[in-house]
């Protein structure tokens, strides 16, 4: 599989689905900002569920040979931040998700069904 930003938010979006993610969102940034081409954005029900999250992004990311800067977060576990240059993660609580209401600083960016994504 090529390393694209493309198949990195796919794998990432299926990991979240694996583990059971809460409303994964996916937004294109890519017209609207040079920080990457995508966000993801999803919450989990607790500390844990957000940390296995974003273990197993991590591995199935990682074993693809996709490379990532410092995880951010990781032991507070309220806002987990997973950059992987072109396709950043955030994986937040639920308290947190709402709170931060990432989807609305970005809504400039597209928002982009998962299946399509996938297509």
């Amino acid at each position: 599989m090529e390393l694209t930003s493309k198949n990195a938010a796919i794998a990432a979006v299926e990991a979240l689905e694996n583990k059971k993610a809460e409303e994964i969102t996916v937004i294109d940034i890519s017209k609207v900002s040079p920080l990457a081409d995508y966000f993801i954005i999803c919450n989990g029900n607790n500390r844990n569920q957000v940390q296995a999250l974003s273990d197993h992004v991590e591995e199935t990311l990682g074993r693809m040979g996709f490379d990532r800067r410092p995880i951010e977060g990781y032991e507070n576990a309220n806002w987990i931040l997973l950059d992987y240059h072109d396709v950043i993660i955030h994986i937040f609580d639920k308290e947190n998700r709402s709170f931060y209401d990432i989807e609305r600083i970005w809504r400039d960016g597209t928002k982009i069904e998962i299946e399509e994504l996938k297509a």
